[in-house]
């Protein structure tokens, strides 16, 4: 018996971190077909085919109501056998290990210490800088947060307005809410690489937009920009800047999309800029030489993610504009007893707490280093690529190398590839070591080497991708 009752003491932590926990052990259970399931949208995510026979340009992901883990009512012995906590953390650690091994984001991070945070739900209801009624919040973290980010981007604190989003796909639909509420009949315009949230705004918000060519580099093509400009200059100007595009991390030209702006006849009461930083956002100020976002300069707006660069374990953002534009958006709530300008209202109080954790143990000279290591490995990586005969480029300003696209889909899942046509990208982040990179790269290599064996399959021509001075298909050798 004293065996027994130490297996029902044993909590689902200590379980995960048994060394003797062979995960590979546990008998999964059988996942059930769901009770009501239509067989043209079974038709659509398998085989790629609308509904009706129609084709659907885009084959989407596996159906995860194959792979999803069903949820079954405890037995009634289970408290005494210790069954099912025994099942769920051996669930949770082959979960853990797949993450571990195909995790694209930074995972150079400990957040041991705020463990004891996890108990308490946390949340930040309404506007960050005047408390509510709801006493659980981290706003004090919060504020320290974006008074960070205020001093990065050049902004005084009297003079800026931000909060901490769900994502930063929020950090952007607020950016083009708060441009459209300045400029109720302006035209947004983005390049076509931009991410497909820009157009999710446009969409939600009902704005007329543009989209503008682009470079192969994947930065916006300023030529044509001025040109469409100069087909609407009766309406004001709304503009997404990306800082690290989607595919490609192309650093848009701020400089010159002013410089374009002016010179087609929009003073700057007649233009708003967000700047979508995602990714790079964070990055680029530490990169010597580059061009830096600032408010010194005529934007509107920037938002960065905080899962991606800085590592937070839970998807979050950074949105900071100038107050003066906020004032439209801002509403009191009487039953908050506080002010409200956010899209979502309630938000996660834990991500304030986690992105102050990490900018106080890293600092600006902390992230300063990882940027210069994630740079050196990014060219290493590129280089590495076109040593073994493999179509690559990276952008000068990036830590994001596109490449051909391999052929086998399984390799692509096992890598967390992110494909566009005949190119994929990895980025590479802190916690991306050389020997990951090593090791991605011989089984990529070996994997083409069987691809292309019998001359059946040539690798893909990218000139049109990635330019013809990094193509190396068949045909540009």
């Amino acid at each position: 018996m004293a065996g027994l009752q130490e297996v029902i003491n044993i909590n689902d932590t200590e379980i995960l971190n048994r060394k003797d926990l062979d995960p590979t052990a546990v008998v999964f259970e059988p996942v059930p077909r769901p009770l009501a399931y239509d067989d043209d949208i079974e038709d659509l995510v398998n085989n790629g085919h609308g509904i009706n026979g129609k084709e659907k340009g885009i084959v989407l992901g596996r159906n995860v109501h194959s792979t999803c883990l069903d949820i079954t009512e405890p037995e009634a012995n289970d408290e005494v056998t210790g069954d099912k906590a025994a099942y769920m953390a051996g669930v949770l650690a082959r979960y853990r290990q797949s993450l571990i091994e195909r995790y694209p984001y930074n995972l150079d991070f400990d957040y041991g210490a705020l463990g004891q945070l996890q108990h308490f739900s946390i949340n930040n209801l309404g506007d960050p800088f005047i408390e509510s009624n709801y006493g659980v919040h981290s706003r004090q973290f919060e504020v320290g947060v974006l008074d960070w980010f205020a001093r990065l981007w050049e902004l005084e604190k009297d003079q800026y307005w931000g909060y901490i989003t769900n994502c930063g796909t929020e950090g952007n639909l607020h950016g083009i809410l708060v441009g459209r509420e300045v400029f109720p009949d302006g035209i947004l315009y983005a390049s076509k690489e931009s991410h497909y949230s820009i157009f999710k705004a446009a969409r939600m918000y009902r704005m007329d937009s543009v989209k503008i060519e682009t470079l192969v580099s994947g930065e916006i093509d300023c030529a044509d920009f001025k040109a469409k400009l100069l087909q609407n200059k009766d309406k004001p100007a709304i503009i997404n800047v990306n800082i690290g595009t989607t595919v490609k991390g192309a650093v848009d030209d701020l400089d010159l999309v002013i410089q374009t702006l002016e010179e087609s006849g929009f003073p700057h009461n007649r233009f708003y800029i967000h700047c979508d930083g995602a990714l790079f956002g964070l990055m680029l100020p530490f990169v010597r030489k580059a061009p830096q976002v600032t408010f010194k300069k005529p934007i509107g707006s920037v938002s960065v993610s905080g899962h991606k660069f800085v590592g937070c374990p839970m998807p979050c953002g950074v949105q900071i504009t100038r107050i003066e534009h906020i004032n439209a958006l801002s509403s009191n709530v009487e039953y908050l007893a506080s002010r409200d300008a956010t899209i979502m209202g309630s938000r996660n109080g834990h991500a304030p707490i986690f992105l102050w954790y990490t900018l106080n143990r890293k600092g600006y000279g902390g992230f300063q280093k990882e940027v210069q290591k994630c740079l050196r490995n990014a060219h290493y990586l590129k280089d590495r690529l076109k040593e073994a005969g493999i179509s690559a480029m990276l952008n000068e300003l990036s830590s994001t190398v596109v490449f051909e696209r391999p052929l086998d889909e399984d390799f692509i899942r096992r890598w967390q590839l992110a494909c566009q046509g005949s190119i994929a990208h990895v980025v590479v982040m802190p916690s991306v070591t050389i020997d990951k990179l090593d090791t991605f790269l011989e089984e990529l290599v070996n994997k083409r080497s069987n691809w292309y064996k019998d001359g059946a399959n040539q690798p893909p021509c990218v000139q049109h991708e990635i330019g013809r001075e990094n193509c190396v298909c068949p045909a540009h050798k």
